[in-house]
């Protein structure tokens, strides 16, 4: 059967009619910020004090968006007579955005917890150039990182907790026994060692009689 002339232009009238009765919501930005997920992805925050220049985060970009200067620095000895040791120093931290692709792998491969997604994401620039914020900007950033999520309460407990929760727990009763039990009976006391220098008492000649200690003599 055909399709009966005007029906795609009456259903489209229809949501026309529908949008119309409804009452518009626009959103006041940027005097109101709209509400973002949170995991939300806008920009990558440094922590400095966490960075140890291992550079694995610029070695696993796949854009190589990431640029790290470092130099090193000679540690004193922590005590006298230690060895002196070296270490890295930043020197540059530095993400350019125009290469960037949000995938994440550099906060995800960071072994020390240096970088953190931010859900920062007004940082439009009329220069392209712009765009590669040097480590000051991204320390800022750092501060707008969100707390972590609670965990879930009906999940499991780490293996790495539970572990150590055990070893606790058995220590702890471990040391009630010894603590409840009987003491053990002390045993023979042993005798005093002479005095370095002093004269070893003579053994008996033979033949002479053995001195008595209260004890029968064996058969």
């Amino acid at each position: 059967m055909p399709p009966i002339p005007g029906t795609g232009l009456a259903k489209g009238l229809a949501v026309t009619l529908r949008t119309m009765t409804r009452k518009s919501v626009t959103a006041q930005y940027p005097d109101t910020l709209p509400p973002l997920p949170p995991r939300s992805r806008g920009v990558i925050g440094l922590f400095e004090e966490n960075c140890t220049v291992c550079m694995l985060c610029a070695r696993e970009c796949p854009d190589w968006c990431i640029y790290i200067d470092s130099h090193k620095e000679t540690v004193p000895p922590a005590a006298p007579g230690g060895r002196e040791r070296s270490r890295n120093v930043l020197d540059r931290f530095a993400i350019d955005f125009s290469l960037c692709m949000y995938c994440g792998i550099c906060i995800e491969v960071c072994p020390f917890d240096a970088l953190f997604w931010s859900p920062e994401f007004e940082y439009a620039e009329t220069d392209i150039h712009d765009l590669t914020h040097e480590r000051d900007k991204l320390r800022e950033w750092m501060w707008t990182v969100p707390e972590p999520p609670a965990v879930d309460p009906a999940a499991e407990e780490p293996k790495e907790l539970a572990a150590a929760r055990k070893a606790a727990e058995k220590a702890e009763s471990a040391a009630a026994v010894r603590g409840e039990g009987e003491q053990p009976a002390p045993g023979p006391a042993r005798p005093a060692r002479p005095a370095p220098g002093s004269a070893r008492p003579a053994r008996p000649a033979p033949g002479s009689a053995r001195p008595t200690t209260g004890e029968e003599p064996r058969p």
